[in-house]
């Protein structure tokens, strides 16, 4: 075994022979796992078996993102909307409100989509019950947060992870990710866990809290932080002439410099002449021209950010991964963070974005909240979400695609971030309904 499975997803780049390939993307599920059962089997030449690999894992998920048949999915819409037609469905599927792919002959589509088309109810399916939403208290926040420089929240959250596959007596590991010591994070403490937990370095690329076992099949931890949010108008600052180069480089295979990534920085920022236009460019871009949809499991995306920036579809991850990545081109240090949305009513997984500017050092945005932002015509929020954040966060990582503590050996839920946590039993990594994972806060109090 590798020292980690998941190491094999960074081949994605690399073709697949043409036979599978084109196995692939005709639908074939089960003919392009045929072969790539044959050619692993085969002792297929080792600097192809990685790719190989995680092309198995990738096919053998896709049914479970993509469950439902057209009768399916338009059953679902009718159950609100009886009177919603084939050709309404047809146009949200071109307009990519609806996410498809092809499984064996049939086309199956995501099974979250009507999550999706409801964020667009108003304008495209008014027969559907729209989103709703009291954004008071969070416009109360920001404008609190802008006018004092910052705020500050002591934040308490539960996380529990547990298997719903027969377990007794098989060794059982688990991860769940806790707050990591960074810039906005300190006062970190475990109030309750289960027994025999280790912790990760304070400052892990991706901390979580592990355990081992044989005689439970559930783990919990209960943690309390202080989360600092400060403010800065980006636009105000004076750049140095000389930047850094650090978290400039391509990381293969999401955070690529594709040619056609290329020519859109090239074109976004024509006539920029700072860091922080060039980068507010590419903000404006995104969150511009990017609409918001539910995405499968990231294992069965293809070279996220090219993807994103020409189907302008994606979740808040595909996002931060678009704007990092045109940062990245155009010479501007950018990273990734995530963890949750720790809101004092729910809290649930996010992910968003670092960029720095000497000599201020690490700003940070919000791709998908500039988004919705704009979706909703509240522009004083998109313009917030560039520079800044806000303290309802709990950062666990700062790595896209890094490895856990102790890595773990078998393939991920998520081989590219830990937001909710990881499970195997016996050597087997838990994906899907195999594994129950959650979140809640338990207190928020503002300091």
């Amino acid at each position: 075994m590798n020292p980690s499975q998941n190491e094999d997803f960074r081949h994605l780049m690399d073709p697949l022979p043409a036979d599978i390939d084109r196995r692939v993307k005709a639908g074939d599920i089960t003919g392009a796992l045929r072969l790539i059962e044959g050619c692993l089997s085969a002792g297929i030449q080792p600097e192809l078996a990685p790719r190989l690999r995680a092309e198995k894992i990738r096919l053998s998920r896709l049914t479970d993102n993509y469950p439902l048949s057209k009768e399916e999915a338009m059953a679902q819409v009718r159950q609100e909307w009886p009177e919603f037609t084939e050709e309404q469905f047809d146009a949200l599927v071109d307009n990519r409100r609806i996410d498809w792919r092809y499984v064996n002959g049939r086309v199956q589509y995501h099974d979250r989509f009507l999550s999706c088309v409801r964020i667009y109810a108003q304008r495209e399916a008014p027969g559907l019950k729209a989103e709703q939403e009291d954004h008071t208290q969070r416009d109360q926040m920001l404008a609190r947060m802008e006018r004092e420089g910052g705020l500050t929240a002591r934040i308490t959250l539960k996380a529990s992870i547990k298997t719903r596959k027969p377990s007794a007596g098989k060794k059982i590991q688990a991860w769940l990710p806790i707050p990591a010591d960074c810039p906005q994070q300190s006062e970190i403490e475990i109030l309750d866990a289960t027994l025999g937990y280790v912790l990760g370095p304070a400052d892990s690329p991706a901390r979580t809290i592990y355990w081992e076992s044989r005689d439970r099949d559930s783990f919990e931890v209960t943690y309390r932080y202080k989360h600092h949010a400060a403010y800065v108008d980006p636009y105000t600052l004076t750049c140095d002439d000389l930047q850094p180069t650090f978290d400039t480089q391509e990381e293969l295979p999401h955070i690529a410099f594709t040619p056609y990534l290329r020519e859109l920085c090239a074109r976004i920022t024509k006539g920029c002449k700072t860091p922080v236009e060039k980068a507010g460019a590419i903000y404006d871009y995104v969150t511009g021209t990017v609409d918001y949809r539910y995405q499968p499991a990231y294992v069965l995306l293809d070279s996220i950010a090219d993807s994103c920036a020409k189907e302008l579809r994606g979740d808040c991850g595909v996002m931060a991964l678009l704007f990092i990545t045109l940062c990245r081109i155009a010479g501007i240090p950018a990273r990734w963070q995530s963890g949750l949305s720790a809101r004092p009513d729910d809290s649930g997984a996010h992910d968003w974005a670092m960029f720095y500017i000497a000599p201020y050092g690490w700003l940070y945005a919000d791709p998908s909240f500039g988004s919705g932002a704009r979706r909703n015509g509240e522009v004083s929020r998109r313009k917030h979400y560039f520079g800044n954040l806000d303290p309802c966060r709990m950062v666990a990582n700062s790595v896209f695609q890094a490895p856990l503590t102790p890595p773990n050996p078998c393939y991920r839920n998520d081989p590219y971030d830990n937001q909710l946590g990881e499970m195997t039993v016996d050597g087997a990594g838990l994906w899907g309904d195999d594994v129950e994972r959650s979140v809640e806060t338990v207190e928020f109090l503002w300091e």
